[in-house]
């Protein structure tokens, strides 16, 4: 993939805008439908099938999508599906997440098996000037939850980039700790998650936050390549 840290000027403007404060619907109730979803998946029985979770905010949730099938977790479904690869997909995406929210639903989600777990949570952190470092503490926990209940889960971290009117330290911060709890917990990392998508009008929803249909299958894509590796080794 690209070097990425040479678009982060153009990356300003978007990661100011980006956070989604839409009404939250209750962390239970996201965890439960997640679960159920995964629970009553038709096709190959769900005890012979491996899961993969997707932990994260808007970005994953598909936040303003006129149908939930057009998210990239629904997307990664049908790919995996037409592969005949036995995997279900629980999107545990919610609009407008925190790192420290994430860490707070987290034991909800892990009622179901995990095989692959996708975090994709951190942008909102930055987007309201919380601590990086102590975003990359309640990351860490959150992993820690999950090999301690799934030692045997893959990891995969969902980059993304601070823009420089952040500063230089916390920006260092911030970029480094993906591919850091990457490597710490033996997992793979998506070095921009929005790769191909952030500030192209055509790939975005009106408000030009959040990815469309279009945009949608791009962040697939960055997604696949990542994912592919880990999908080789289980």
């Amino acid at each position: 993939m690209k070097k990425f840290t040479q678009l982060l000027p153009i990356f300003i403007l978007f990661f100011l805008v980006i956070g989604c404060k839409s009404e939250q619907p209750k962390v239970e109730d996201v965890a439960t439908k997640a679960v159920k979803k995964s629970e009553n998946s038709t096709g190959t029985p769900k005890s012979s099938k491996k899961t993969i979770l997707c932990f994260g905010n808007s970005l994953t949730a598909g936040y303003g999508l006129a149908d939930e099938k057009e998210a990239w977790p629904s997307l990664l479904q049908n790919r995996l599906d037409e592969k005949g690869m036995n995997y279900n997909v629980i999107n545990a995406g919610l609009s407008g997440e925190t790192t420290s929210g994430g860490l707070n639903r987290i034991d909800w989600v892990l009622k179901s098996p995990v095989d692959i777990f996708i975090l994709e949570l951190g942008a909102n952190d930055m987007l309201r000037g919380l601590d990086a470092n102590e975003a990359e503490s309640n990351l860490r926990k959150i992993l820690q939850k999950v090999k301690e209940k799934y030692p045997d889960a893959k990891i995969i971290m969902a980059g993304m980039l601070a823009p420089p009117n952040l500063g230089k330290d916390y920006r260092n911060t911030f970029d480094a700790m993906f591919p850091k709890l990457a490597k710490e917990f033996g997992g793979l990392n998506i070095p921009f998650f929005l790769e191909g998508v952030a500030l192209q009008a055509h790939l975005n929803l009106p408000d030009g936050k959040h990815p469309n249909a279009e945009g949608q299958k791009i962040v697939l894509e960055n997604v696949w390549e990542v994912l592919e590796r880990a999908l080789e080794v289980i």
